[in-house]
């Protein structure tokens, strides 16, 4: 295994068991502890596992409900959710994921008029109950902790409906393995959405930058545009720019080369 084989393994490992030692990672992957431990530490240093004696485990802080979510780097979530919305008109239709990111684009969407908004989301169902503006709630297993829907079920209703932009955000980025995903019904969900696309925007605060998931949504090359609170580095704007994704972000924050928004 390379390195990323062996990290997705890891991860893989502590969400199934919650605890994984040194020495039964080596052996299961076929290498010294000291690489498994050189592994941990940089997946500790992302911010994906809590080292512990012997080994690692899930960080206590990995609760993706709903709840959870909304209070991590909630003024950045804010300013995202504003751009955002800028690239949103009057008449259009979109997709709108689950996630806490895309919830803060409802606001600002609710002065918009004649939009069809697509949701899995029943909290943001709520949140966009306005004159003026038309809600379609994918239906399907509902998750009480995150306040969706998922399933062959919800699938099935997207697959019914095109011409539309889609927004997504992500639980983490890699340059190799894209947008992803902390579970797999999120992941695949979201996956057909943008399969079934004109569009597709991801919409990631820069914590998720250089921190990788483990469920992929989509390949870079799906994705048209990134939103995103503050600049990312040199490298990622180089890794972007020759994918032909734009970078939308607050214009004291962009580079020459960004997109700004405003």
């Amino acid at each position: 295994m390379n390195s990323r084989d062996r990290h997705q393994h890891i991860l893989a490992e502590v969400h199934q068991k919650r605890h994984v030692s040194a020495r039964d990672l080596a052996a299961a992957i076929g290498v010294s502890e000291a690489t498994v431990r050189r592994d941990l530490r940089t997946l500790a240093d992302a911010g994906q596992i809590e080292l512990v004696y012997g080994g690692a485990t899930l960080r206590r802080s990995s609760d993706y409900s709903f709840r959870s979510k909304s209070t991590r780097n909630v003024e950045a979530k804010r300013v995202i959710g504003r751009l955002a919305a800028d690239l949103v008109h009057d008449q259009e239709q979109v997709f709108l994921d689950s996630g806490t990111t895309t919830f803060e684009m409802a606001a600002f969407l609710k002065r918009r008029h004649g939009i069809s908004v697509i949701v899995n989301s029943a909290r943001l169902a709520l949140e966009l109950d306005v004159p003026d503006l038309r809600v379609i709630l994918l239906g399907g297993q509902y998750r009480a902790d995150r306040m969706d829907c998922i399933g062959p079920l919800a699938m099935s209703m997207l697959d019914q409906l095109r011409g539309y932009t889609c927004f997504i955000g992500a639980d983490g980025l890699s340059m190799d393995f894209g947008p992803a995903a902390s579970d797999i019904e999120s992941a695949a969900l979201f996956h057909r959405a943008v399969q079934n696309a004109r569009e597709t925007i991801l919409v990631a605060d820069h914590s998720k930058f250089d921190s990788p998931s483990l469920f992929k949504i989509v390949e870079w090359n799906d994705v048209s545009r990134v939103v995103t609170d503050k600049q990312p580095g040199d490298a990622w704007i180089e890794f972007l720019e020759s994918r032909g994704v734009q970078v939308v972000c607050p214009p004291a924050a962009a580079p020459v080369a960004t997109q700004n928004a405003g």
